[in-house]
């Protein structure tokens, strides 16, 4: 771990024990990467990839079945006291106390981390100033909106200045405009205090925020890097066909353009570079195959099914 790297983890682990009924599950499996000081470092994955294991992991909330895990080069196993000072953690389930106000909701915060008299008054005023709450300092955190709270949340783990903020699926129950406010906040906080932010996400375009991320399914790494260079990895132009014997047209395409068609949830699947060059050719070899055809840039999702053989979210799960 050098002097630049906030986390490492090498071949990480962890198991839920059976509990009554309920057998053993592999949460996590060779986990390994490591998170840079001063970056925004995401976790992306499908529901059940892993994100919630590792998040109360890194959080301290859970000690790992086996593997290496240290933040700011404490091993997270046998100091836990020493690291969590160091870190901002908001969860996912707000943690608010509804019938506090947000000043003393913060100040309550504060409190918990050894802070108190001018001191905690300062860091509460210098909150309130930059997420945009001296209005609603005196209000009942359940009298504020989801974007607000998330903001209250954001500067009660901000109260403290760790150095690696946790964040765990921010922009849940949040509407479009409030998750763009809360990454202008993010970038802001990364440019003005230095801080390393990791954070867990089921979104696509949340993870093309990140600096760098890995991708997560059923426990295990997919992929990992800046979202660029993962994109990258694709073949050229994503191309999607709906077909009328999907299998038939599979084996048709290998023969005449030797090209490899994946078949994901019925459709087939090309990666191929100048993709609408190579579409009205496709279409004019097997003439009354194809009922309709698509081309796009890849995207995040694409790199899943490029590693994993399945698209990101099941039919119907889609956020």
């Amino acid at each position: 771990m050098t002097t630049s790297t906030v986390v490492s983890i090498s071949g990480l682990c962890h198991v839920y024990p059976a509990k009554g009924k309920i057998p053993a599950r592999q949460a996590l499996s060779d986990v390994s990467f490591e998170v840079r000081t001063g970056e925004t470092f995401g976790l992306l994955g499908p529901n059940g990839g892993g994100k919630s294991t590792l998040f109360k992991i890194l959080s301290t909330y859970l000690t790992p079945s086996s593997g290496s895990v240290s933040l700011f080069g404490f091993n997270l196993t046998s100091q836990p006291r020493e690291i969590r000072p160091l870190l901002g953690v908001v969860f996912q389930s707000p943690s608010l106390d509804p019938k506090l106000t947000v000043r003393e909701n913060m100040r309550h915060q504060g409190r918990l981390y050894g802070l108190c008299g001018a001191e905690l008054s300062g860091r509460i005023e210098e909150m309130l100033e930059r997420y945009r709450l001296k209005d609603r300092a005196e209000d009942l955190a359940e009298s504020l909106s989801g974007g607000l709270k998330r903001r209250v949340e954001l500067a009660k783990g901000l109260l403290h200045r760790p150095q690696l903020l946790l964040l765990d699926e921010p922009s849940t129950g949040l509407d479009p405009g409030a998750r763009k406010d809360l990454w202008e906040h993010l970038g802001d906080l990364k440019t003005s205090s230095k801080v390393t932010i990791l954070v867990t996400t089921h979104l696509m375009e949340e993870a093309e925020r990140c600096d760098r991320l890995v991708l997560l399914d059923q426990g295990k790494i997919a992929a990992q890097g800046a979202p660029l260079e993962l994109k990258s990895e694709i073949g050229g132009d994503v191309i999607s066909i709906e077909a009328e014997n999907p299998p038939a047209l599979q084996g048709q395409i290998r023969e005449r353009f030797s090209l490899e068609a994946s078949l994901v949830d019925g459709l087939l699947r090309l990666e191929k570079k100048e993709g609408h060059a190579f579409i009205p050719q496709l279409v004019e070899s097997f003439p009354g195959a194809i009922k309709t055809v698509s081309l796009s840039k890849p995207s995040l999702e694409d790199v899943f099914i490029h590693h994993t053989g399945r698209r990101f979210w099941a039919p119907g799960e889609r956020a």
